[in-house]
C-alpha cells in the first residue's frame, strides 16, 4: 500500500502526510482528501498490528487528518511517515455491515431531482454502493460514510432541522450516515432504519466504526 521511499501503484499519484507535533507524544498527519485519509489509516493500523509504531495507543482518523496519541519517539515516528507515498486504497477488506432501510426520507424527491432520476432508482444507487466508515464524530455511533460516486453528492440543507430522527439516512455532499439520536441537523433525509448505531451494552459498543464497509439494502415493504 506504501513505502518508504517507492512510489505506490495504481490509481492516483501518491501523497505524502504532512506531520506536526501536537504535545508530547501525539502526532497529527493531514493529507488532501477523504480517500488520503482512508489510505493513511489503512497503512497505519496495518504498521502498527506489525509492531512497526511502537507504542502508539491510538489512530484516530477524521476528514483530511489522522491523530496519533501515545508516540514515544514523536520526532523520529513523524519523519518517517513524512517520507511514506500513500497510493489510492486498495479494495476494502475491513468487516462488511448490512444496514436495513426504508426509502421514506422527507427529502427522498428533492435528492432525486438533483440526480435527475425518479425517486424509485435512489433505492438502487444508494443499494448498489458500498460504503465505507471514513470516520466517526458528530454524536456517539455516527460515521461518516464514503463511496457516493461524484455526480452523487448533494447539497447541505440550507436551513438545518431542529430535530432529526434517530435511525434517519441522510446525505451531504461526499458522506453518508445515520443519525444514531434525535438531534439537529442539515443533511438531506432519504431513509430509516431500525438499525441500532450506538449501544453501550453491545462490544463494540459502536454499529460501524473506521474501516467498516457498510451496505443499505432496501426493507421489505
Amino acid at each position: 500500500m506504501s513505502t518508504d521511499t517507492g512510489t505506490g501503484s495504481g490509481g492516483a499519484a501518491p501523497t505524502r502526510p504532512r506531520v506536526v507535533r501536537v504535545g508530547r507524544e501525539a502526532l497529527l498527519c493531514e493529507v488532501d482528501s477523504a480517500a488520503g485519509v482512508a489510505a493513511l489509516h489503512a497503512e497505519l493500523v496495518r504498521r502498527r498490528d506489525a509492531g512497526e509504531l511502537g507504542g502508539v495507543r491510538e489512530i484516530v482518523p477524521a476528514a483530511r487528518t489522522v491523530l496519533l496519541d501515545g508516540v514515544r519517539e514523536p520526532a523520529a515516528l513523524g519523519a518517517r511517515i513524512g517520507t511514506w507515498r500513500l497510493a489510492a486504497l486498495a479494495p476494502a477488506e475491513g468487516p462488511l455491515v448490512r444496514v436495513a432501510v426504508r426509502y421514506d426520507g422527507p427529502d427522498l424527491a428533492e435528492v432525486a431531482a438533483l440526480w435527475d432520476v425518479p425517486p424509485a432508482r435512489v433505492p438502487e444507487i444508494v443499494g448498489g454502493t458500498e460504503f465505507r466508515v471514513a470516520f466517526c464524530g458528530f454524536a456517539p455511533g455516527f460515521g461518516y460514510l464514503t463511496g457516493l460516486p461524484e455526480r452523487f453528492r448533494p447539497p447541505r440543507r440550507a436551513s438545518p432541522r431542529t430535530s432529526v430522527p434517530a435511525g434517519s439516512l441522510a446525505l451531504a455532499g461526499e458522506y453518508a450516515g445515520v443519525y444514531p439520536r434525535s438531534s439537529p441537523g442539515g443533511w438531506q433525509l432519504i431513509g430509516s432504519t431500525d438499525a441500532v448505531l450506538w449501544d453501550p451494552a453491545r462490544e463494540p459498543a459502536a454499529l460501524f466504526a473506521p474501516g467498516v464497509r457498510v451496505r443499505f439494502v432496501e426493507a421489505a415493504a
